[in-house]
């Protein structure tokens, strides 16, 4: 079987097409169709006013993803003179302040260690700690069927299609042990010079091997504005310099917790025979983050924290923003598989395979 998304017919990758709200709509029309970008003068700004949650808002989420792709280069129908547009960063700025709040809001941050590598490491350890209670990759492990996984990599493929490159943006606004522990990290993730071991090209063959698209965006249109907060909330801390502090926590929280729910999805895939090809991805994972979550949490995180103070407590926001809007996702996907439903806002079309 395969599961088809929402066609382009264009060859180019999937741009969503589908508005969720007033601000979306009007930035279609702009991306698209040719309108006036002044029409945006202060729909964000109203967005942000008139939402009672931005971090699940999907007329928010849907708009920061699609002003993220316009600096990713991720859809070929976004043209680039659109990047700096005025009153696209204007529109960009106001939505962020919203998500920004609500996070702020929202997000359990711990006390700020004091700014040595041992400190941090070990304030990030706890932090990361595997809860106790039911999580996505333990019901994956044991009880989820087969279309379950299938929905399960759609919502992944939001993010891991594009794995590795919102950290990326640290990169030069690193120096030091900071720098060289982040470019060892995402080395690995970029497959150390071999474009078949690149993490994203893994993940695609995954997704091609269970009968899904790996063409980017197919299936954006499907997932839930929570799938779409948990890739804008690492674009909005990569792509923004203040944030600095924040995306070096995000990637330490991140490769701290993903060792053991990949051994986990990978243990549910083979439950349903899936071949070895296809749960490459999840294997690889499971020793590669094991290492990485040791250089991120002190070569990285502690010795940023060490050379430069000031951002600790920003490295902690970062991480634990990263754990509760990834725990927020897993919740949702869980608590729609335990009612009997599924997961996305629109469901995927089963085909028969060729």
């Amino acid at each position: 079987m395969s599961y088809a998304p929402t066609e382009t017919g264009t060859g180019a990758p999937a741009l969503p097409v589908t508005p969720r709200g007033e601000v979306s709509a009007t930035l279609l029309d702009v991306l698209l169709r040719g309108a006036d970008p002044e029409t945006l003068e202060n729909l964000g700004r109203a967005a942000a006013a008139r939402t009672t949650d931005a971090v699940r808002d999907d007329d928010i989420q849907l708009s920061l993803f699609l002003l993220y792709a316009l600096s990713y280069g991720t859809f070929d129908q976004l043209g680039a003179e659109h990047e700096w547009n005025p009153e696209l960063v204007r529109l960009r700025t106001d939505l962020e302040g919203a998500f920004e709040a609500a996070l702020r809001e929202q997000v359990p941050v711990p006390p700020t260690p004091e700014p040595r590598v041992s400190a941090v490491a070990d304030a990030l350890f706890a932090l990361t700690a595997e809860p106790s209670g039911p999580s996505l990759a333990k019901f994956v492990a044991k009880r989820a069927s087969r279309d379950q996984v299938v929905e399960m990599l759609v919502q992944r493929s939001v993010y891991t299609l594009r794995e590795a490159d919102p950290h990326t943006w640290a990169i030069p606004r690193l120096t030091g042990r900071a720098k060289a522990a982040l470019v060892e990290i995402q080395a690995d993730e970029y497959g150390g010079g071999h474009p078949d071991r690149v993490h994203q090209s893994i993940y695609a063959t995954t997704l091609r091997g269970m009968g899904l698209s790996a063409e980017y965006g197919a299936y954006v249109d499907h997932v839930p504005a929570i799938t779409l907060a948990s890739f804008n909330v690492m674009s909005m801390f990569g792509l923004n310099r203040r944030f600095l502090g924040a995306i070096v926590g995000h990637l330490t929280a991140y490769e701290m917790t993903a060792s053991i729910p990949c051994r986990l999805y990978a243990d549910g895939m083979r439950r349903h025979g899936i071949p070895e090809e296809v749960t490459h991805y999840f294997d690889e994972h499971v020793e590669a983050d094991a290492v990485h979550e040791q250089i991120a949490a002190r070569d990285l995180a502690g010795a940023l924290a060490e050379d430069r103070p000031e951002l600790t407590a920003d490295i902690m926001f970062g991480a634990a923003a990263c754990l509760a809007v990834d725990g927020a996702m897993g919740d949702h996907i869980l608590q729609a598989w335990k009612a009997g439903t599924s997961s996305l806002v629109r469901p995927l079309t089963v085909e028969a395979a060729a």
